[in-house]
C-alpha cells in the first residue's frame, strides 16, 4: 500500500509492499510465467552516471553529452509525476530491475523526488533539469537521490538518469521514465457518483477503512485509528482518535460483531471492543511480546486471516468464534517460497471453501479450506514481476471467477477463471493509464468498486466478467493537495461498500471521502 516517508524502524514491515525493485524468483521458470504489468525494454535514456564522480548525486556526476540540447524546452516543470526507475546496484554487479517512484515539481513550495524532499533544483546550460533530494538516516547516515532529466519524447513525459547515494557512495544507478499525472482526456471530475462529505485525517496518512454500526473506522500510517460517526453520512463526526507509541504502522482494519481488528506492523492484530462503537477499547494484541508484522486482515465467518509479511511471510489463521478472544489455529505459506522471495502475503479472500491469497512476488495463490486450521495449496497464477495485491471471487453458474490486481507501474485488473485452481486461465482485463496503479477492490453483486490510486474511485460492471465496463467514477486526486507526489502510492487507496447506500473510500491526502451512486 501507499507508504511514503518510510522510517528505518519499519523498513521490514514496508519492504513487503513498497519494494524498489522486482527480481526473478525461484519456482516456475520465466517461460512458465504469464505476462506481467510491464516489460523491460532497456534504458529509458542515453545519459549515464559517472560512478567515479567525487560528489555522488551532484549535477557533475551525470554525463549529459548524449542529451539533445533544448530537449525539454516544451516541458512544464510542475505537477505530480509517477516514475519508472530502471536501476542496478554497481557493488553487486547485478542486472537492472525496475520499480515505481514519484516526483512533485513546483516553482514554489515543497517538492519531492523519490519520496524525499527536493533541496536542489536547477536547469543546466543545455536545458537539462537536475533534481536532487536529501534525507538524514540514523545518527550518521544521509541519503541523496538525484535525477537528471534530459529528454521529453511527448508532452508531460520526462526521461533521464537516476542515482541513489548513501553517505556519498552509489547504491543504485540507472535511468528513469516519468509521466505527469493528469485526468484521462476530456474526463470530468465525476460521473455516476456524487460527493456527499469528506473528513481530512488530522494526523498521518489514511490507508484503510471499515464501516459498521454506523461508524467508519479509518487507520492511518503514523496516525493511528480515527473513529467517525457516519449515521448521517453527510456530516461525519470524529468521536475518537487512538495512537500507540512505538507502534505507528497500522495498515488494515476489519470488524466482526463487537470486535474491531487492526493490522499492526509491530504487534500483530490489535483487538478493540466496539460495544460502544464510538469509543473502541483495546483488549489485546495477538503478537504478545513477540514482534509480528500484520499488513492486512480479512474475516470470513468464524475465521480471521492475517497477512503477515514478517517474520514468517505467511497467512496467520485465527478462530474468532469468540470475536474478542482470537485463538491462533494455523497458518499458510506459498509453496516453494520464503518470506524474502515472496515478500509475504498482502490480501486474502475466502469463498466456497477456498482461500485466495495475493502473495506479491509469488503471485495469486489458491488454497483449500476444508480444514481452516491447515490450508493446502491447490494452485496459483503467477506473472512476470508480480506484485499481486488484492482480489475478489464470485460464482458465475459453473464457473468461479476471480478479479485480481497488483500494485506497480502498469498494474491493472485481471479477470481469472479459477474453477480449476491447477489451471487458472486469464479471461479478461481492464486497464487505465499504465503509470497509475490499481489498488483495493470490493465486489458487490455484479459491480466491482475499485480504489485506483491517482485514478480515484472506479465502478465497473462485471456482469460479463470477460469484459469489465466502467459505469461510474470519482476523481479524488488533486495535485495540489498536501504531500501529493511524495509516493507512487498516492490517491484513493481503500474502499468499502457496506450496503447503506454509500461508498466509503480513503484517499492518502484527503482522508475519508463519502460518495453515493447517482446512476442505476
Amino acid at each position: 500500500m501507499r507508504a511514503l516517508l518510510m522510517l528505518a524502524a519499519v523498513t521490514l514491515a514496508l519492504a513487503a509492499c513498497r519494494n524498489d525493485s522486482q527480481t526473478p524468483l525461484p519456482g516456475p521458470q520465466t517461460g512458465d510465467l504469464h505476462e506481467g504489468d510491464w516489460k523491460d525494454t532497456g534504458p529509458f535514456a542515453a545519459c549515464t552516471v559517472d560512478l567515479a564522480a567525487a560528489s555522488c548525486g551532484s549535477l557533475s556526476s551525470f554525463d549529459t553529452r548524449s542529451c539533445t540540447a533544448g530537449g525539454l524546452a516544451a516541458l512544464e516543470l510542475d505537477g505530480v509525476y509517477t516514475v519508472h526507475v530502471r536501476a542496478r546496484s554497481p557493488q553487486y554487479g547485478g542486472a537492472y530491475s525496475l520499480g515505481p517512484q514519484s516526483l512533485r515539481l513546483a516553482s514554489t513550495g515543497v517538492q519531492f523526488a523519490g519520496g524525499l524532499r527536493v533541496d536542489r533544483r536547477e536547469v543546466d546550460a543545455r536545458g537539462n533539469v537536475y533534481l536532487s533530494s536529501l534525507r538524514a538516516e540514523g545518527t550518521t547516515g544521509s541519503r541523496r537521490r538525484s535525477y537528471l532529466g534530459c529528454q521529453s519524447p511527448e508532452p508531460g513525459r520526462l526521461q533521464g538518469c537516476y542515482v541513489d547515494c548513501y553517505n556519498g557512495q552509489v547504491q543504485r544507478e540507472g535511468t528513469f521514465d516519468a509521466r505527469k499525472v493528469t485526468p484521462s482526456a476530456g474526463e470530468p471530475e465525476s460521473s455516476g457518483l456524487e460527493h456527499i462529505a469528506e473528513m481530512a485525517v488530522p494526523e498521518g496518512e489514511a490507508v484503510d477503512v471499515y464501516v459498521t454500526r454506523g461508524h467508519a473506522y479509518v487507520v492511518a500510517l503514523y496516525g493511528g485509528l480515527f473513529v467517525y460517526d457516519v449515521r448521517d453520512p453527510s456530516r461525519p463526526v470524529l468521536t475518537q482518535h487512538i495512537q500507540r507509541a512505538n507502534d505507528t504502522y497500522w495498515n488494515g482494519v476489519w470488524a466482526k460483531d463487537n470486535a474491531l481488528y487492526v493490522a499492526s506492523g509491530v504487534r500483530g492484530v490489535i483487538v478493540f471492543d466496539i460495544t460502544n462503537p464510538a469509543m473502541p477499547l483495546e483488549v489485546l494484541a495477538t503478537g504478545g511480546q513477540q514482534r509480528i508484522n500484520v499488513h492486512t486482515v480479512f474475516v470470513h465467518e468464524d475465521r480471521l486471516f492475517a497477512a503477515s509479511p514478517a517474520p514468517s511471510g505467511e497467512v496467520l489463521v485465527y478462530d474468532v468464534s469468540q470475536p474478542l478472544a482470537p485463538r491462533r489455529v494455523g497458518s499458510f505459506m506459498a509453496e516453494g517460497f520464503t518470506p524474502e522471495t515472496s515478500n509475504g502475503p498482502h490480501d486474502m479472500f475466502a469463498f466456497e471453501g477456498r482461500l485466495y491469497t495475493n502473495f506479491w512476488k509469488a503471485g495469486y495463490v489458491i488454497a483449500q479450506l476444508e480444514r481452516e486450521d491447515d490450508p493446502k495449496q491447490l494452485g496459483s497464477y503467477r506473472y512476470l514481476n508480480a506484485t499481486s495485491h488484492a482480489n475478489a471471487v464470485v460464482r458465475y453458474g459453473e464457473r468461479l471467477i476471480a478479479f485480481e490486481g497488483g500494485e506497480d507501474w502498469g498494474a491493472h485488473l485481471r479477470v481469472l477463471d479459477v474453477t480449476d485452481p491447477a489451471s487458472v486461465k486469464l479471461v479478461g482485463e481492464y486497464r487505465r493509464q499504465e503509470h497509475v496503479s490499481i489498488h483495493n477492490m470490493v465486489l458487490v453483486g455484479t459491480k466491482l468498486y475499485v480504489a485506483w490510486y491517482h485514478e480515484g474511485v472506479r465502478v465497473l460492471d462485471v456482469s460479463t466478467p470477460e469484459n469489465p465496463r466502467e459505469v461510474a467514477h470519482y476523481n479524488t486526486f488533486r495535485p495540489d493537495d498536501p504531500n501529493r507526489g511524495s509516493s507512487f502510492y498516492d490517491g484513493a487507496i481503500g474502499i468499502r461498500v457496506p450496503g447503506d447506500g454509500f461508498i466509503y473510500t480513503v484517499d492518502t491526502s484527503r482522508g475519508l471521502v463519502i460518495l453515493r451512486e447517482t446512476a442505476p
